[in-house]
């Protein structure tokens, strides 16, 4: 989708920048000519081609930076929509910008900003998508693997655990408990809970011992 965009958004542009060094318009005219509905000069159809230029290198390259690309052009576009809103009709019309054009700018500012962040600033992304955090996912499913007891020794560490966890609560545990479960509160994740649970079974090294 982004590499996609980024070169339709591109050749429009193209198409209107060659228009207008087809026509040989005027460099540095305020008043500018028409092309393809909108006004331009030498000046706007270089940055035209430029544009275009870099939206295709930014494609090539890959879906990451053409996203990026995208964002950051999509907001050069409405800025200028705004600044040459300011200046139409003045001698500070370098870029030979009528109403029609500022509205062009608006709306191509718009798509790229929608094409740019389309999957990568929503939630709840894809595991599949370049913008997700497979970092985090990873440790959950880890997390979620290995948590369960499978063994019956396991299944009843996790019980002794949950009995010394409610006898500290209620102020009713052993020594034993009480050290058992302060261990317990250093380690990370449900089987890591249980390794320092039966590590004082087996007379393993473990936290706070």
């Amino acid at each position: 989708m982004h590499r996609i965009g980024a070169v339709v958004v591109a050749a429009v542009i193209a198409v209107f920048g060659i228009l207008g060094f087809a026509d040989g318009l005027d460099f540095f005219s305020t008043e500018g000519e028409r092309v393809l509905g909108l006004s331009s000069n030498g000046l706007l159809s270089t940055i035209s081609v430029v544009t275009a230029a870099v939206l295709i290198a930014a494609a090539l390259r890959g879906p990451r930076i053409a996203s990026t690309v995208m964002i950051v052009v999509g907001v050069l576009f409405l800025v200028s929509a705004l600044a040459n809103l300011a200046v139409l009709r003045t001698d500070l019309n370098f870029l030979a910008f009528r109403f029609a054009n500022v509205v062009f700018s608006v709306v191509a500012g718009l798509v790229l900003l929608l094409l740019g962040a389309y999957g990568r600033v929503s939630g709840n992304l894809p595991p599949d998508s370049p913008y997700a955090h497979p970092t985090d996912d990873a440790d959950d499913t880890d997390d979620a693997d290995d948590g369960v007891p499978t063994t019956p020794a396991e299944v009843a560490a996790e019980r002794a655990m949950r009995a010394a966890e409610v006898a500290v609560v209620q102020h009713t545990a052993t020594p034993d408990q009480q050290r058992r479960v302060a261990a317990m509160a250093q380690a990370r994740g449900r089987a890591e809970r249980r390794r320092v649970w039966k590590s004082f079974d087996g007379g393993e090294p473990h936290a706070g011992k």
